[in-house]
């Protein structure tokens, strides 16, 4: 049969003269790239499921250039499609020399599926809107879209979806009604959500990282070691999370490792020499989600990832899949990632961007309720214990401060980079010797499906600034009675009271204050981060009920 491009193109790592793309085919075929000017490159489809998809590596792109190309399978061309309205794809490369060329990221989080997304009637997709923006007008063109989790909702599908998904319940695929569970039922999800027309263009021309958070798998994925225990004996569980995360590992985060990170990695050197991949698959879903433990600080896989771009460096961090629950030890790395992100942080560059797809400075007052949760949840005493963690699961308290040894740790990080300390742990330290602090520091994170800017503050020796800078969601919304409570977490009287409460379990006060510059707000949104010399430029833009994007925070900050 003649094979159909399904999903993709979709234009992942452009590094120097290479780029990688991505897609989904019908039927295993030959892909090729051809790039106008200069650049091409062809890779046959590996399978696992029954479904066949390609990583093409493209070689050979002139610098400082944007080019259109076409993309064949089996040499009959398929993208850009016949007589499509779009502007045609095209690969972006930056200068051989790019230090002093500026970075521009766009990012956000929790994005729902627009046709038929859900019962809910949502306002505009933040993504569609800013895929029109860059088709219709002299923009600036980002180098890289950073989605930081929730690309798509196993547990909340949409009304297309559960249809599909009650036909296998009645011929008895188990599993909840209406929620995914095999690797067969997460392709439909990438297939409704990646289809969407003007994402779709937008992926084919703006290259993308990403990272899941928990909707990928479930809500409140391995928020504690009770939960697990408590998932562990649904019967469902173990297809559900071995068919997530072996979605999550060719859907997404293949597109995260660059050219040569692919020709190293072992597991995706096996995959594409199988006729058929499906067993390898499956047994690394299973294997990858054995926990971490403060015995046992090895990782089966390692999520996170650092790219460069020019003078700024991006560390995205695995907050989820193997975080240390165990009791008194929690932590959001285990000790063998955070050494890898310890490194990564010290180096020669001008900015310092950390992609945590929960956010690191929360309301103050939340964080206090996290930070109380997590002693009470961890009492020597089973009924105080029991009861902190029924509250932390109905309230959703996993975050950065409910890992409180890791909230410490990062803030220190980030004091010691800051400062410029070459005497300190936290030095940064590379191959050209002593470097001086960066210009800035941003944590971009999502999540939470409100948006806010919050500047952190560790006193007059600190030079550099740090900003917390969270975009959720895309697409999706916040219940309404939420809103309230989400404003006034960020008092300073509400602050002080649940404070109060952290202190009588022992709770210190961190060792930095924060403040928030701008929000909350509850629209979906998109948001931008541009990086030009010493200076960093934030933006957030909301969606009118008209689809458009305008801007509702802002933040403008250097040393």
């Amino acid at each position: 049969m003649t094979a159909q491009l399904l999903i993709g193109p979709v234009l992942r790592r452009v590094v120097g003269d290479r780029a990688t793309l991505w897609l989904e085919t019908s039927e295993p075929a030959e892909a090729r790239v051809e790039v106008d000017g200069a650049g091409a490159g062809a890779a046959h489809t590996f399978s696992a499921y029954g479904h066949h998809y390609a990583v093409v590596v493209v070689d050979g792109l002139a610098p400082d250039s944007a080019n259109p190309y076409r993309l064949f399978l089996d040499d009959r061309q398929v993208w850009p499609e016949a007589e499509s309205e779009y502007p045609a794809p095209v690969i972006r490369t930056r200068a051989a020399d790019d230090r002093e060329q500026p970075v521009c990221l766009v990012f956000g989080s929790c994005r729902e599926a627009t046709p038929q997304a859900s019962r809910r009637r949502l306002p505009p997709d933040a993504l569609d809107a800013y895929a029109r923006r860059l088709m219709t007008g002299p923009v600036e063109r980002p180098d890289l879209l950073v989605l930081l989790g929730d690309q798509v909702y196993a547990d909340e599908t949409s009304a297309k979806v559960r249809r599909f998904l009650r036909r296998r319940r009645r011929n008895g695929h188990q599993g909840p009604e209406n929620q995914v569970v095999s690797f067969e039922e997460y392709t439909k999800l990438y297939l409704e959500s990646w289809r969407d027309p003007e994402v779709r263009w937008l992926f084919s021309t703006v290259p993308s990282v990403m990272v899941f958070d928990d909707h990928e798998l479930i809500d409140d994925w391995n928020t504690s070691a009770s939960w697990r225990a408590d998932m562990a004996r649904e019967p469902w569980w173990r297809e559900r999370i071995a068919g997530g995360l072996a979605s999550y590992w060719i859907y997404q985060h293949l597109g995260n490792l660059s050219p040569d990170e692919l020709a190293a990695d072992p597991l995706f050197q096996k995959v594409i020499a199988a006729e058929d991949a499906t067993g390898l698959m499956r047994e690394f879903g299973h294997q990858v989600d054995e926990p971490s433990s403060a015995e046992n600080t090895d990782v089966p896989y390692q999520w996170s990832f650092a790219l460069d771009l020019g003078r700024t460096r991006l560390v995205v961090l695995d907050n989820r899949c193997n975080r240390v629950l165990t009791p008194g030890a929690r932590s959001m790395l285990p000790a063998t990632e955070w050494n890898w992100f310890l490194d990564r942080a010290h180096g020669d560059y001008d900015h310092l961007v950390i992609g945590s797809s929960l956010p690191w400075l929360m309301p103050p007052a939340i964080h206090y309720l996290e930070a109380w949760n997590e002693r009470v949840a961890e009492s020597h005493r089973p009924r105080v214990a029991a009861f902190g963690e029924k509250v932390r699961r109905a309230f959703d308290l996993e975050h950065w401060a409910a890992f409180g040894k890791s909230f410490a740790a990062l803030g220190e990080l980030f004091r010691r980079l800051g400062e410029g300390d070459p005497a300190a742990e936290g030095h940064r330290v590379g191959a050209g010797g002593v470097y001086a602090a960066p210009a800035s520091i941003s944590v971009l994170s999502g999540d939470v499906h409100h948006s806010y800017v919050a500047r952190a503050d560790f006193g007059h020796a600190m030079t550099t600034p740090v900003y917390q800078l969270t975009c959720s969601p895309i697409h999706n919304e916040v219940p309404l009675p939420m809103r309230p409570l989400m404003r006034i977490a960020w008092s300073r009287a509400v602050a002080q009271v649940v404070r109060g409460l952290a202190r009588t379990v022992s709770v210190h006060k961190p060792a930095l204050r924060w403040k928030r510059l701008a929000g909350p707000y509850f629209g979906n949104a998109v948001g931008t981060l541009h990086l030009e010399g010493a200076t960093a430029i934030a933006r957030i833009e909301g969606t009118t009920k008209d689809g458009e994007l305008i801007e509702v925070a802002a933040a403008r900050y250097r040393p």
